[in-house]
């Protein structure tokens, strides 16, 4: 007897959303991706942890904060200033 799987011929997020997981996976996805983006362009750059808070006018530990891509809570604001610290811009759309 074979066993039928539920999930079977759905794609991933169908599977997620019924796990209702989906937004945090997304969360994270996004987060892990612009933490990602940013230590590439610092690096890019030349740039410490030093210099790009200062650039933003910030504390290193918001940076740091800024920077883990486990942490999800980065104020829209905050964003901006460090993409802008990298020379960068912040681009959102709805999909």
């Amino acid at each position: 007897m074979s066993k039928t799987n539920k999930h079977s011929g759905t794609n991933f997020d169908d599977y997620l959303i019924e796990e209702g997981v989906f937004e945090e996976v997304q969360a994270k996805a996004l987060k892990r991706a612009l933490a990602e983006q940013l230590s590439d362009a610092m690096q890019s750059g030349n740039l410490s942890k030093v210099v790009m808070a200062q650039r933003m006018v910030t504390s290193r530990s918001q940076l740091d904060r800024v920077l883990d891509p486990d942490n999800l809570s980065i104020q829209l604001d905050t964003l901006i200033k460090a993409a802008r610290a990298v020379g960068k811009t912040v681009e959102i759309r709805l999909k």
